[in-house]
């Protein structure tokens, strides 16, 4: 089965332009099976899918729910729970990777490293220290090998980090735009049908679950804006930051929240 893995949408992202139905209909016209919806720190895009299923125009392709999280110190994270699990401090993004994996964890839910070697301040490579890297990185349950969107060098050193910690590798297109859907890819050997059916794939099989390809975008906005994407970056930080900030305490209440029911 032939999944996109790292898919935004218009509806839950602020840089993505693709609506979900379109993102669905590209993908089922070039022979995908599924997609994982990774909007950042939202699920918008998702529940607009759910409306569509539940009105049964979704064609028989498979939407799966993901998140693309931003911790605080970590880089972007991918996520996936199982199907019917609802935790709202998923779409608050700023918590440590540390607090983010114990919670997917403790819920049955499975994550990794999205772009690892990536920009500064969204990869975990560049942006956790190095002996916190190693710390968690046996934590993880997969590593995205293949992202569309980065460059050969950054894609052969998330497989690197991928073949030392003995992880699975996922592919995907990070694709905002509809020209970037699809470019990435994973196939599953084994049969997904709904989240849960995912994450027992990859962790009965672990790296056998899998394997990953695709194309390489060539027209992303770092490549179009060259050096000028550096205060692009550097913009992410401060909006990070300030998004974390703004969020502290509606986080802190979930946190609670969370920490008492599983007492």
């Amino acid at each position: 089965m032939k999944f996109d893995m790292h898919c935004h949408t218009k509806e839950g992202s602020l840089d993505g332009k693709v609506p979900i139905e379109e993102f669905a209909a590209i993908l089922k016209s070039r022979g995908f099976s599924g997609m994982l919806v990774t909007d950042h720190d939202s699920y918008k895009g998702y529940r607009v899918w759910k409306k569509v299923r539940e009105e049964g125009r979704d064609g028989g392709f498979l939407v799966l729910k993901g998140v693309e999280y931003d911790t605080i110190d970590a880089g972007h994270i991918l996520v996936i729970m199982p199907e019917g699990v609802k935790l709202k401090i998923l779409e608050l993004r700023g918590l440590p990777v540390q607090f983010l994996i114990d919670i997917v964890h403790k819920n049955g839910g499975i994550l990794g490293p999205a772009h690892p070697c990536g920009e500064k301040y969204l990869s975990i490579v560049s942006t956790l220290a190095r002996r916190n890297q190693l710390a968690v990185m046996d934590e993880f349950d997969f590593v995205e090998g293949f992202n569309a969107c980065e460059s050969p060098e950054s894609n052969a050193g998330a497989l690197e980090i991928a073949q030392m910690h003995g992880k699975p590798v996922f592919g995907g297109s990070d694709a905002h735009k509809a020209d970037c859907a699809g470019l990435g890819y994973t196939e599953f050997r084994g049969k997904i049908t709904c989240e849960s059916d995912l994450i027992r794939l990859v962790k009965e099989k672990g790296r056998e679950a899998c394997v990953c390809g695709g194309e390489y975008y060539g027209k992303t906005t770092k490549q179009k804006i060259g050096r000028a994407n550096n205060l692009l970056v550097d913009g992410f930080w401060f909006y990070n930051h300030l998004g974390s900030m703004v969020r502290h305490r509606k986080r802190i209440q979930e946190l609670r929240k969370y920490y008492i029911r599983i007492k």
